[in-house]
């Protein structure tokens, strides 16, 4: 089920990115097998698999990469397979024998996956680092937080996440795409310092225009702007508030009560901290449900500011299902939607080594094979 029925991944196991993008290919369909370590190796905050909602929806078998026999068990699951996800530092794949040209010379049609922070090449492709470390080299990070204060980090979604696994996931399929035409695989090459680059592509433009680059928490879409923030309300919550068009931000002006003559002024930044203290003002003056009777749903480009606990009970996303609850656990469903190549429902994270045996036979290993293996501590 879903539209990706039929594409099969192999995922090498990593954190971050790498099963980020293998469960948004699962999500979608696609059969991913994930090989995992022997031993638990630190991938990632410990927990019981239920809760790893990044890694749900594959079959996991545990491979000893290290060992000759382990190397060619992986490529023969390949010799199968139409993608390969690895999240390793440059070279590694390739001391373990498990490269590009490895792979290539095994199963020419492989689009084989390569997941870093900095890329394959560069003067810091060797370097470790994080979400925090690759956005910061991008503009990204320098542009998040108040005016005045330090960068704040964004989570990890812009780097890990939005430079990475959705980067990686659409470079993946486009060379799926283009195989279609050469019968050939490729490498893609995805780094997250490109990817959130790439993300931050309006802002150059803007930057061009010069309509981006006062300091930090005075531009548009960074605070500064005092229609496109987030304001207190009497009970201690948060409302956002996006009105950035015209008739958008007269709908608010009128719906809250304020002066009209900052429907004209709306881009005059002399009346910005007049209007701020207008908006904070007139906001606190409700609690949050009370603005999200008043204003939920017009044009005044509204939004309650929910927190994790609440997202799954909002009324749009309860009436959408885009929270499902998976071994009790509640959590975002399959995204986006199709209207016919409906994914199924998400399935949660294997125990490392939980299909060992299912998936090596499948690939055509005897149970003497699987046996043997066993026996050496090449699987489990």
């Amino acid at each position: 089920m879903g539209p990706l029925a039929g594409l099969r991944v192999v995922e090498l196991a990593s954190i971050g990115p790498g099963p980020m993008c293998a469960m948004l290919l699962a999500d979608l369909g696609a059969d991913v097998v994930r090989v995992d370590r022997l031993e638990a190796s630190g991938l990632g905050v410990p927990m019981a698999p239920r809760f790893d909602v990044n890694g749900r929806n594959r079959r996991s078998v545990a491979v000893d990469l290290k060992s000759p026999a382990g190397r060619d068990t992986v490529l023969r699951l390949l010799d199968g397979a139409d993608v390969l996800i690895e999240g390793f530092r440059p070279g590694v794949a390739e001391r373990l024998g498990l490269g590009p040209a490895d792979c290539h010379a095994r199963n020419p049609r492989l689009v084989y996956g390569r997941m870093t922070g900095f890329g394959q090449s560069g003067p810091l492709a060797q370097a470790a680092g994080h979400d925090l470390n690759y956005i910061a080299l991008t503009g990204a990070l320098h542009a998040i937080g108040p005016a005045g204060g330090d960068p704040v980090p964004p989570l990890n979604l812009v780097g890990d996440y939005g430079g990475g696994a959705l980067y990686l996931a659409f470079g993946l399929m486009a060379a799926v795409y283009e195989r279609q035409t050469s019968g050939r695989g490729q490498v893609v090459d995805a780094a997250m310092v490109d990817g959130a680059a790439s993300l931050m592509s309006i802002f150059h433009g803007m930057r061009a225009a010069g309509a981006w680059g006062g300091p930090r928490g005075s531009n548009l879409l960074d605070g500064g702007a005092p229609f496109y923030a987030a304001y207190e309300t009497a009970d201690g919550q948060h409302v956002a508030i996006g009105a950035l068009e015209p008739k958008f931000f007269a709908e608010l002006v009128r719906r809250l009560g304020l002066d009209e003559s900052f429907i004209a002024s709306q881009h005059d930044r002399e009346r910005w901290p007049e209007l701020r203290r207008a908006l904070a003002d007139a906001l606190r003056a409700k609690t949050r449900d009370e603005w999200c009777t008043l204003l939920e749903g017009t044009d005044a480009c509204f939004a309650p500011v929910l927190s994790l606990d609440e997202v799954h009970t909002h009324r749009h996303a309860a009436q959408r299902g885009t929270y499902v609850e998976v071994d009790g656990v509640v959590q975002p469903g399959p995204a986006p939607r199709f209207d016919r190549s409906v994914p199924a429902a998400p399935r949660p994270a294997p125990e490392p080594g939980q299909h060992t045996g299912e998936v090596l036979a499948e690939a055509g290993f005897a149970a003497a094979e699987i046996d043997s293996l066993r026996s050496a501590g090449v699987i489990r």
